[in-house]
Formats: structure tokens, sequence, C-alpha cells
């Protein structure tokens, strides 16, 4: 979604802090957030409809709030849209169903093993043969995202070669909206100074993982 959650290359938030120690969680209720929203999604929800209910908080609320903070509003907002929680629940803190029955919680050594069962192959095989090859130029479109993209705004417009072919993939965009339609993905690498003037004489260079709807030829 073109708005301020498309925070990628934008200035004026300080430099990121490379020294921040590597914590998954930096407060006790961060951790308790990750294993709520682990634990309570609906079966229909794709990753990239997540995403979308998140880009809807509003700016004051997304530029304000902590990370997981976040995850926790997103996750309420998008139980009360399946239905599975009512607002009045969430404001009272008082369930109005009775709790299914659960088993003990996992112990810490079965979290890793139980993750990993659940790793699968996303790719998809299409029909269409993919448009761009190894070392091909390309440009990321100039192009508005009404709702969910994973094309930056940062990139957009600017050109790039083809580093590395993916196979196909869901294009995230469609899956926001309910539908699974695939396409070709490629890494794209960048020249630092094709996508920021000032990293001219840089030798820095930035790898974007794109569809192929999001790239034209030059």
């Amino acid at each position: 979604m073109d708005g301020v959650h498309d925070l990628g290359g934008k200035e004026g938030f300080g430099p990121i802090d490379v020294d921040e120690p590597e914590t998954p969680f930096h407060y006790p209720w961060e951790g308790r957030v990750w294993a709520i929203v682990q634990s309570t999604g609906v079966a229909d929800w794709t990753i990239d409809w997540w995403r979308h209910v998140r880009e809807l908080i509003e700016p004051g609320d997304y530029l304000t709030r902590r990370y997981f903070d976040q995850w926790m509003q997103t996750q309420t907002a998008a139980l009360i849209d399946s239905g599975v929680l009512t607002v009045e629940e969430v404001s009272t803190g008082v369930s109005q169903s009775a709790p299914e029955a659960g088993g003990p919680p996992m112990r810490p050594d079965e979290v890793l093993p139980a993750a990993a069962s659940f790793a699968e192959d996303f790719s998809r095989e299409i029909d269409a043969a993919p448009a761009f090859t190894v070392g091909d130029r390309v440009r990321a479109r100039s192009m508005g995202a009404p709702g969910h993209c994973r094309l930056p705004q940062y990139a957009r417009g600017r050109a790039g070669v083809i580093h590395a072919h993916h196979g196909a993939h869901v294009l995230p965009d469609a899956s926001a909206q309910g539908e699974e339609r695939a396409e070709h993905i490629y890494s794209v690498v960048f020249e630092a100074d094709a996508l920021w003037p000032e990293a001219s004489g840089r030798r820095d260079r930035v790898f974007l993982d794109l569809w192929e709807s999001y790239l034209e030829r030059p």
C-alpha cells in the first residue's frame, strides 16, 4: 500500500542502530504477543492479507506503537473481522463463549521441531515462461498500489539487473485480496546510486526479490 507504512529508504527517522542487541524480544510481553499471533490464526488467512490489515493502521498509531504492539493491534482486528472475537470481548477482557479444551503448552525443546514440521515448498507451477533471464536489464515499474504490494517505493522507476530466477510464487498483491495467482519472481540487483543519487561512488548494491508484473524492460 502506498502510505506511511512503506518506510524503506525514507529519510527523517535517524540512523539505523546496527549495534542493537540480537535478542528476539526486548520485553516479556513481546514474546507473549508473538505466541498469541502464532496460535490464534484462522485457516483462510494469508500472510499477505494479514499484512494488508496491518497497513490499515492509522499513520499516527503505526509510527508510535512498538513493532509487536502493531502485531497485537493487527491480530485483534483480524480476529474481530473473522468473527472469532467481538469488540465487547476485547474492551471488557471477558469472553462471551466457553473456552475450547486444549492440551498442555509445549515445552521449549518442542517448539523448534513443531515449527519445522510446518515447513513447505511455496513454489507454484505455471504455464507462462519467464519473461526475463539472468543478466537482463530491467526497470521496476512506476506504479501506484492502493492495496498490499511488495514493490518498495524507493525502487519504482529505477533500473537494475536480473541476478536470479526463483520460479513462480503467489503474487502478494492478489493474495491479499483472496486470489491465488502465481507469477515468476526474480532477484534484481540495483546499484546503490541508481536508488539514491547521494550514494554516487559507493560500491553498495541492493538485492530485491520482485514479481514479474513489477518489472519492465528499460
